[in-house]
């Protein structure tokens, strides 16, 4: 690199000198080039940023030791310690298994309820119920007795366990009514103290249910009712119902077995005649399927029904739609829904005097042929704590009942107390009923909760003039208040709209009467004196209505009702 720079230094005052000197003759000569030398960066040394020894002293790393000191500081401050949030907990209710309840009011009423449940091992268990309800009359402007009792007994015997759930049933119920709607002003005194307007129910029951929890077999039920009256009445009834659930191609098949027998006997018709007679055996074979795809739910069934008759009558062969589906709109918001629906329902003397208690011992019994009940609804909720759902439907149906007064003939030659027009029979007929529904729930907070419902019909009958007894509309309302930890109260309300019924009066023309609609008010308030003893107070129409339910059937005036509840265990 030197000797570069050296010859580069001559050359250059080489050319100096020779240009100093223009006049000098230079002369020839001959001159060898010679490629001057050219580095490249292999042929430089590169100094290593980080040398290497091969000293072994210097190549020795040294142990370096690090030590901190620390010395105490004071200070004032004292950090406080960590403590949870507390959250306002109410204490848990203690649940008890048995209770009693006894009440009393005016019109000399008497309430009287136990019930009593026990497990006998790890997997069953028996219960009992007792109610009495009884009141010994006093309605205004009657002149019969109009005082009733309703007592019954249930009792129970199950088991429990994850593949298998049975119980056994029994019961025994004993009812008094008595039939004091007779015209008012019509008998004389002596004709009024000759009725012997009293009659006496008798049920008795034995039932029992099995469910298979892992089996195709599900749900069965079996029940056997005896029921007889005080005039010469007797009805045995015998209902199974079978069910099984089944997996094809990963849809659910459902397949319901219906076996309803009802054999009974009236000791006479109306007019002291010849007994009366009736029995049927009905079978029922219901096959559908669960279809179910994201938000769209649909149950497609068909139902077979074979109705023999042990008595009068006719055998015949029903066949139903039973379909039915919704589908989610908006979530749980709303859910539209609909169906179609159809059915044999057996009617039976029992369930007529549920229905009405001042029916005569002289009817005639036969089943309804519901042909098909279309429907269609919507229902969800406004907000988290309000509900709501409306729907409309057309039923169709076939040898539906109708209550009706059977009214008064002086040249019966029957005498019992219930041919004074003081009673109901039934007739059938075909009636076409369109129906609106809705209701409105709501559970303004933990303590209030309110409800609202109203059902409007319209009736079409083809030989009854009118669709009797049977309302146009019915509205309903309760409100049920927690107004302390210790009190609680609640109301509520219904309308029931006008209804028609006719009346047979010796040799007047049959005429038909209408029944004024009417409204019930109800309330009742209580007091929690400790987690086992209740106080009650309850009053039933408290506006007073003197409302008629049946023809010539005035209802008690205000109803009150005082008592207590006593919670306890073994």
């Amino acid at each position: 690199m030197k000797n570069l720079k050296y010859i580069l230094a001559i050359a250059v005052f080489s050319q100096v000198v020779s240009a100093q000197k223009k006049d000098e003759n230079i002369g020839t000569e001959v001159v060898n080039v010679v490629k001057p030398y050219s580095p490249t960066i292999s042929d430089a040394f590169k100094v290593k940023e980080t040398p290497s020894f091969d000293d072994d002293e210097t190549s020795k790393k040294e142990n370096i030791k690090y030590n901190i000191f620390s010395f105490p500081v004071a200070s004032t401050f004292t950090p406080n310690k960590g403590k949870a949030a507390s959250v306002e907990k109410s204490a848990q209710e203690k649940l008890y298994n048995n209770y009693i309840t006894l009440g009393a009011g005016n019109y000399g009423t008497a309430n009287v309820e136990l019930f009593v449940t026990e497990n006998v091992s790890n997997t069953d268990y028996f219960g009992g119920m007792l109610r009495h309800l009884s009141s010994q009359g006093g309605i205004k402007n009657v002149t019969l007795d109009d005082k009733f009792s309703n007592t019954s007994l249930d009792l129970t015997y199950g088991s429990r366990t994850r593949a298998l759930s049975w119980n056994a049933d029994a019961g025994y119920q004993h009812q008094i009514y008595n039939w004091y709607g007779i015209l008012p002003n019509y008998f004389d005194q002596a004709v009024v103290n000759a009725i012997d307007e009293q009659q006496t129910y008798h049920n008795l029951y034995v039932a029992g249910r099995l469910n298979l929890g892992e089996s195709f077999l599900k749900e069965s039920t079996i029940k056997f009712n005896r029921f007889w009256d005080a005039f010469g009445s007797a009805e045995n009834r015998f209902i199974a119902k079978p069910s099984m659930e089944f997996d094809i191609v990963e849809e659910k098949i459902n397949v319901d077995f219906i076996l309803d027998y009802i054999s009974g006997s009236f000791e006479k018709d109306f007019f002291g005649g010849s007994e009366i007679k009736y029995g049927f055996t009905n079978l029922g074979f219901q096959p559908s399927i669960r279809l179910q795809k994201d938000d769209l739910s649909v149950n497609a069934g068909v139902g077979f029904f074979y109705s023999a008759a042990q008595e009068s009558g006719e055998s015949k062969f029903f066949i139903y739609p039973q379909v039915t589906g919704s589908y989610k709109v908006v979530g749980d918001l709303m859910i539209a829904y609909a169906g179609i629906e159809g059915s044999l329902k057996q009617n039976s003397y029992r369930e007529f005097v549920e229905q009405n208690f001042f029916v005569s011992p002289t009817l005639g019994i036969a089943p309804t042929d519901q042909k098909y009940d279309v429907y269609l609804g919507l229902k969800g909720k406004l907000a988290n704590s309000v509900s709501y759902n409306v729907r409309g439907s057309y039923k169709n149906e076939d040898n539906k009942v109708l209550f009706t007064s059977n009214g008064f003939q002086s040249s019966n030659a029957n005498t019992d107390g219930y041919i004074f027009g003081n009673s109901f029979g039934v007739v059938y007929d075909q009636v076409k009923t369109i129906s609106f529904f809705g209701e409105l729930k709501a559970d303004f907070s933990k303590n209030v909760s309110f409800g609202v419902n109203g059902t409007f019909n319209s009736f079409s009958t083809d030989a009854a003039a009118e669709a009797w007894n049977l309302p146009q509309l019915e509205v309903g309302a309760n409100l049920d208040v927690t107004i302390t930890p210790k009190w609680y109260a609640g109301t509520s309300v219904f309308f029931v709209g006008e209804r028609k019924d006719q009346f047979a009066q010796d040799f007047l023309p049959l005429t038909t009467v209408n029944l004024d609609s009417y409204f019930d008010l109800n309330a009742h308030v209580g007091y929690k004196h400790n987690e086992r003893l209740t106080f009650f107070l309850k009053g039933n129409n408290l506006a007073n209505q003197d409302y008629q339910r049946w023809l010539n059937y005035p209802v008690q005036g205000i109803q009150v009702l005082g008592g207590a509840s006593y919670k306890f265990d073994f």
